[in-house]
């Protein structure tokens, strides 16, 4: 493989890692929205947060600034894998598809997409986990990233690394066949406006993570859950919650109603705006420099 063909991976492991940062704490509102309101030993968890804005507020007043971070290395561990296998094998897998045609192919785009998203969060779910129980724990957890893996894997064993890996492989490849081809195509029709510039990507960008946002935070909201319980080694010290996926879908929707589905798409969409125009405006400039 030549030198060129590496350029996708490395860029977008950079560019992933960037919008990380600046968006996390957005994150962290996200995943505590998702996880309340769960029945737990037949009754209800209490609702603490009424919104992403109290969230953010709660969290830095009675936690401190530094729990919304909590997390934050799993996290961009997460991207350093994740989004460089992922964009890089989209685009990858793009060129590859395109050649010899005149025009992109939307739907071979989309296949591209799907492909790169469920591989590259397949292999990265053990960061996943990792980020989400630190995020619950907040300022609870003094933990870092090597005692928080060594607690999971000790605990739960290899499973548990890789608990919800079925929904994140689902939702990463839902936003990924939403929100590169859509980037691509906006990018393309807008280019006689305001050609290959920063307006244009900024635009793209965010029209993009509308689509992936409501698409994915259904899916999101179960993936949360199932990466947050724990299941212990231990005979009857378990407080597993749901059995898997279609379990978790069907009691959350016939305990807290279908629009539990979507608590957190608030701060989902909020940080997608973000964490999109950041990656792709990072990611367009590292193209044109290099």
């Amino acid at each position: 493989m030549g030198r060129r063909d590496w350029r996708p991976f490395v860029y977008g492991g950079l560019a992933s890692c960037t919008a990380e940062f600046g968006t996390f704490p957005i994150d962290t509102t996200k995943t505590r929205l998702q996880i309340q309101g769960q029945i737990i030993d037949s009754k209800h968890a209490e609702l603490k947060y009424r919104g992403m804005t109290d969230a953010l507020l709660q969290i830095s007043k009675q936690e401190g600034v530094k729990a919304l971070y909590s997390g934050i290395w799993p996290a961009v561990l997460r991207q350093a894998t994740y989004g460089t296998i992922k964009f890089g094998t989209y685009y990858s897998l793009k060129r590859i598809a395109s050649q010899g045609r005149e025009k992109e192919d939307v739907a071979v785009n989309v296949c591209c997409a799907v492909v790169a998203g469920m591989v590259s969060s397949a292999i990265a779910n053990p960061t996943d986990v990792l980020k989400v129980r630190m995020q619950v724990l907040g300022h609870r957890s003094h933990r870092g990233l090597v005692s928080c893996f060594l607690d999971v894997y000790q605990q739960e064993g290899v499973g548990g690394l890789w608990r919800g890996v079925g929904p994140t492989a689902q939702r990463a490849a839902v936003i990924a066949a939403v929100e590169l081809p859509v980037y691509d195509f906006c990018k393309q029709y807008l280019m006689g406006t305001f050609g290959d510039h920063i307006s244009n990507h900024f635009i793209s960008s965010f029209i993009a993570s509308l689509g992936s946002a409501i698409a994915s935070t259904p899916i999101d909201v179960i993936r949360t859950r199932l990466m947050n319980q724990r299941k212990l080694k231990q005979v009857g010290s378990s407080n597993h919650i749901y059995s898997g996926s279609m379990d978790c879908l069907v009691r959350t929707v016939r305990n807290e109603g279908f629009f539990a589905l979507y608590k957190g798409f608030v701060p989902t969409w909020v940080r997608m705006g973000p964490w999109n125009i950041i990656f792709f405006i990072t990611y367009e400039q590292l193209k044109q420099l290099y």
